[in-house]
């Protein structure tokens, strides 16, 4: 093949790739925009919140309304209540938004069904600011790693049909569907309920680790998960089609992370400290290069993470303060050498993985 030959292939491979990007990002936009929603969910939300404690929970039929360019749009939606803790403890439980894909033609939410939408526990000052902080370390990861979801912020107003509660506005925003997200990055979801350490991206778990140290989070799993429920515990598993190894873990959930610092967050029990706001490792052992290589890596983009938290808008200065010394911490460990090999490589967990 002649220079002039290969030169032409490449470009055509890559044409090839840009416009498949460009045709799917055009036909699911939602997340190609960082600029918050303005919205109104129209439901019965009394009845949704009364079947919080149930196992089976049932769907109950509403209404998102939006503007966009200034043409309003009203969308059928079904939603229900979801999650763990925050169901059941919060006064405004998280919720699943379920879209109806066809009647959603040219409007944000073409082509979307299930997403799930993080609110405030309660519609207080305090509890905003922690929605803003989950989605900050959503953000964060998402400097630092290609395997994310991606989210958007909607200012959303809830009104309720069964008028027992009154209209109120807060915070929240919504998390890409796993399975877009593998569609997006050409992969398919590794749905076991446990993978083997042998089985995982050695240096993208190292990345995971460190991230959920940064952002001070024990509460997850790259390995395991509750009987009957896909791996793992706040995290999802991706591959390559056709494979069962070089699994690739991508991180959710955040609410009860050191970064976020909210008032029920508590350390797992396994963990010698007492404030999620205290940073421990978690992460399993592996060749030392892995967890050098994404201390590099995060290193490189530190400016990054320093500008998410400098540019969202919805943080108090007051929260964007604490949040920048909490992040400087992290930075100051990664970069001492010795602490490094003491609390990072020296606690991790397990017996060696080579490779």
């Amino acid at each position: 093949m002649t220079i002039n030959h290969l030169s032409l292939l490449l470009v055509s491979i890559a044409s090839a790739v840009f416009y498949s990007n460009f045709s799917w990002a055009a036909e699911k936009p939602l997340f190609e925009s960082a600029t918050p929603i303005q919205a109104v969910l129209t439901a019965p939300i009394t009845q949704t919140y009364r079947q919080r404690k149930q196992d089976v929970r049932l769907y109950f039929d509403g209404h998102f309304s939006y503007k966009n360019d200034q043409t309003s749009h009203k969308l059928p939606v079904k939603i229900r209540t979801r999650g763990n803790f925050r169901r059941l403890n919060c006064d405004h439980p998280p919720l699943h938004l379920n879209f109806v894909r066809k009647g959603n033609d040219n409007t944000l939410f073409e082509k979307q069904n299930k997403l799930k939408l993080v609110g405030v526990c309660n519609n207080s000052r305090s509890h905003r600011q922690l929605v803003a902080l989950e989605y900050l370390a959503y953000k964060i990861w998402e400097e630092i790693s290609n395997h994310h979801f991606r989210t958007r912020l909607i200012n959303l107003s809830y009104v309720d049909t069964d008028q027992k509660k009154k209209p109120w506005t807060s915070t929240t925003f919504v998390i890409e569907d796993i399975n877009d997200v593998a569609e997006r990055l050409n992969k398919k979801v590794f749905g076991v309920e446990r993978v083997s350490r042998r089985q995982m991206d050695m240096p993208q778990t190292a990345l995971l680790e460190l991230f959920q140290l940064l952002i001070g989070n024990g509460d997850y799993s790259t390995l395991t998960t509750q009987p009957g429920n896909s791996c793992c515990h706040n995290t999802r598993l991706l591959v390559d089609k056709g494979a069962h190894d070089g699994v690739i873990p991508i991180p959710y959930d955040f609410d009860v992370s050191g970064l976020v610092n909210a008032s029920y967050a508590k350390p797992p029990d396994q963990y010698p400290i007492r404030s999620v706001r205290q940073r421990y490792f978690t992460g399993w052992c592996k060749e030392d290069r892995h967890f050098l290589s994404a201390i590099q890596h995060i290193n490189t983009r530190r400016s990054k993470i320093y500008d998410r938290v400098q540019n969202l808008q919805i943080l108090d200065d007051a929260t964007r303060n604490k949040t920048v010394r909490y992040l400087d911490s992290f930075f100051k460990m990664i970069n001492d050498e010795k602490r490094v090999k003491r609390e990072i490589i020296g606690r991790c967990r397990g017996n060696l993985i080579q490779g």
